[in-house]
Formats: structure tokens, C-alpha cells, sequence
């Protein structure tokens, strides 16, 4: 591999910002400890810094020459509410909270990216450091926006990286078009009239409805979906009645369905409800049809894609670099970004788990898993990378 000498000789201390990173996780919109910590580095380095971005994001500005030309990296700084069962030196300090995501390594790499970059400066133009809250769920990406990420800093195109257990260290994948999912939240409460189980005939039976609705929706995925276009309708929850001889008031329906495009996200919805409505009135109820929309299908724009390739394999070889991953339900607020601007997302190989320090929970290294950890060796290796992304985006023509 191709890594840069200097982030390699500063190893070990990006080694320490993720370690303690990790040992004081923050939810989202409460990263101000994190945000903070990221402040101070970048202005130690000195690199001027907006903070409050987004409530408590923060960018750095890295600006070299006279050219106008301007390129964004986002990491993202938020941990799960998970409480972490690995027992190592760096676990989390605070019970519920845990870095089960690896954002404490992605802010490290980009920290890594930022220090090289406002030592040496071999570019011309300006680098946005996008040190984003609230991706697990609370669409820090969005509210950056609205507060005027890309106003305040008009980029040319932006980009992200995750990483990605299970693939090898030192190894990329990416591809280009759609990559993960769109991630919506469904809760449907369908109203019977509640009756003594013994007397079925004086009541209006919720359950059954809720199992006639749930029975049809999968209809919507084998035979109103594109078959090319892929669609996931998981139902979670079921809740309904408290007691074994009475036949409930309302049951309840709440789960997810994940999309790579809008349009297939439309009909699903349109028809979850259709069907919802149309199933309870047959059966004389009625129901309540709630659906959110979380975070759209995250989609690489096919230019930032290819030339992202190039720089990955640059870095690592062509060999080791997959630019035709499989994509996955997974959703990711980055997402919003790529709404509003060019750019590419890309996963960084985090290995199979044999990197965990001795008192490593007994579960597998999954994201979103207790027993999880960030990869250190990854370090040197994505700080390049958003080192080689803004150099060879800012000389291109």
C-alpha cells in the first residue's frame, strides 16, 4: 500500500484520539465533548473552524492558493445508544452508550487527513473537514444543510467513507448508483371494538385484521414492485390486547421497508396504505396509517465514483478495491448530501474482528453490535485516502 509517510509516523496519537473518542461516546446531537476535542485539534493545527453547525457540528477550512475550486470530507461523530460488553481499557464510560458503529474511527482518520493536510498543503483551493452529528437516526446531514453547510461552504462535490467489518483491511468497496437503501417507519393501529372472547360476534375483531393487513402487504413486494428494484417490508411489532378472554379495542403494526430508489418507496407506501384501509373497512374497522420517511436511497453519482476508484486503487492496488460492491439495505444520512451535490461513499474494509484488544465481548465485530470495535489499522489507511481525494480532486481540470 501506498500510505503517506507522515500519517504513519502520527499513528499512534490518531490511535489515542479514537481510543479515547470511543471511551466517551455521545448521542446524537449531544456530541459536544467529541465536538469539541475535533475543534480543538483542528485550531491546534491551525485550521479556522465553524462550530455549531447542524447543533453541534463542526468544519474546518482548509484553504491553499487562489484557486476557487473547492472539495468537502464528511465523517460522522455519534455512537448508538448500545451498552457495550467489551471490558479493554478504551471501552465506554458511560453505561447505554457505545461506539458500535466505528464514528470514532472515522473522525480519527478524518483528524489525520486534516493534520497532513494543513502541514503540506499540496493544493490548490480549498478542503471542507465535515465533522457531522447525529447520523444514527437523527439526519445530522440534513441539519447541516439547512444551517447552511454547503452555502457557507460551496463545494464542488463531497464525499464519505464507512467502514465495513467482515471485508478485509486494506481493501475498498463502492459502487456506483445506488449503494444503500432508503430507510421509512410504518405504524398502523387498526380500530376494531373490543368484545368477551367467548362473544366474538358483538365485537370487531383487530387482530384478525392486523394479520389479514400483514399477510397482504407482502403482495406489494412480489407483485406491484419492479422485480429489478429491489424492496425489504419488515414488520417488527405486533401489539395488541392484555388479556386471554377479551378481544381488544386495537392492535398495532410498526416496522420498516427499505427502498434504492424513490419511485419504488412511492408505490410501496401508496399501497401499504391502500391495502391497510381497503382490508379494515371490509372487516368493519378502521385504521390509523402512519409512514415516515427517514433518510432517502443513498446513491453514487457515477463521475465521483470513478474517480474515487482511481484514488482508492492509487492507494492500495487494483486488486483491492471491489468498485462493483454489493449494495445494502443498510441506510445512511450521507444520503442527503449526494441529494444536493456530486460526491461518493465508499466502505473501507474493517476486517473480521481479530484486531480487538483481550477483553473483546464474545459476540461478532458487526456494526451495531456490543461486542464491536473499530480497526486502528485502518487509520493511516483512510487518512490517506481523504488526503489523496482532495489533492487529486482540486488538480484535476
Amino acid at each position: 500500500m501506498k500510505l503517506i509517510d507522515p500519517i504513519l509516523e502520527f499513528q499512534s496519537e490518531l490511535r489515542q484520539i479514537r481510543r479515547d473518542i470511543h471511551a466517551h461516546p455521545e448521542l446524537c446531537f449531544e456530541e459536544r465533548r467529541t465536538a469539541e476535542l475535533v475543534a480543538q485539534k483542528l485550531t491546534d493545527w491551525g485550521i479556522p473552524v465553524i462550530r455549531g453547525m447542524g447543533t453541534t457540528g463542526v468544519v474546518g477550512i482548509i484553504r491553499n492558493g487562489t484557486s476557487q475550486r473547492a472539495v468537502g470530507l464528511r465523517a460522522d461523530m455519534d455512537a448508538l445508544p448500545v451498552q457495550e460488553i467489551n471490558t479493554f481499557p478504551h471501552a465506554s464510560r458511560h453505561a447505554g452508550k457505545m461506539h458500535a458503529c466505528g464514528h470514532d474511527g472515522h473522525v480519527a482518520m478524518l483528524l489525520g487527513a486534516a493534520r497532513y493536510l494543513s502541514q503540506h498543503r499540496n493544493f490548490d483551493g480549498t478542503v471542507y473537514l465535515i465533522f457531522q452529528p447525529a447520523e444514527e437516526g437523527g439526519g445530522g446531514a440534513r441539519r447541516m444543510m439547512e444551517d447552511g453547510l454547503f452555502r457557507e461552504c460551496p463545494m464542488e462535490a463531497v464525499f464519505g467513507m464507512h467502514n465495513w467489518p467482515g471485508v478485509p483491511v486494506g481493501t475498498f468497496g463502492v459502487t456506483a448508483g445506488p449503494m444503500m437503501a432508503s430507510s421509512n417507519e410504518f405504524e398502523v393501529i387498526v380500530k376494531g371494538k373490543g368484545a368477551h372472547a367467548a362473544q366474538p360476534h358483538k365485537g370487531i375483531d383487530p387482530i384478525m385484521v392486523a394479520v389479514q393487513i400483514a399477510q397482504s402487504w407482502q403482495t406489494i413486494v412480489t407483485r406491484n414492485r419492479n422485480p429489478l428494484d429491489s424492496a425489504v417490508l419488515s414488520i417488527t411489532q405486533i401489539h395488541a390486547g392484555s388479556a386471554t378472554n377479551i378481544i381488544p379495542d386495537e392492535a398495532m403494526l410498526v416496522g420498516t421497508v427499505r427502498t434504492f430508489t424513490t419511485p419504488t418507496l412511492d408505490v410501496m407506501e401508496q399501497r401499504m396504505q391502500a391495502i391497510a384501509e381497503h382490508t379494515a373497512a371490509a372487516f368493519d374497522a378502521t385504521v390509523d396509517f402512519q409512514f415516515k420517511r427517514n433518510y432517502p436511497p443513498l446513491v453514487n453519482h457515477a463521475k465521483e465514483t470513478a474517480f474515487a476508484v482511481d484514488v482508492m486503487r492509487s492507494i492500495v492496488g487494483p486488486d483491492r478495491v471491489d468498485a462493483q460492491v454489493e449494495p445494502t439495505m443498510g441506510a445512511e444520512d450521507f444520503a442527503f448530501m449526494l441529494q444536493e451535490k456530486p460526491g461518493c461513499y465508499v466502505f473501507i474494509g474493517n476486517g473480521e474482528g481479530n484486531h480487538r484488544d483481550s477483553g473483546h465481548g464474545l459476540g461478532p465485530c458487526n456494526l451495531h453490535n456490543p461486542s464491536y470495535d473499530f480497526n486502528d489499522d485502518l487509520l493511516p489507511i483512510g487518512a490517506t485516502y481523504w488526503v489523496r481525494v482532495a489533492e487529486a480532486w482540486l488538480a484535476k481540470g
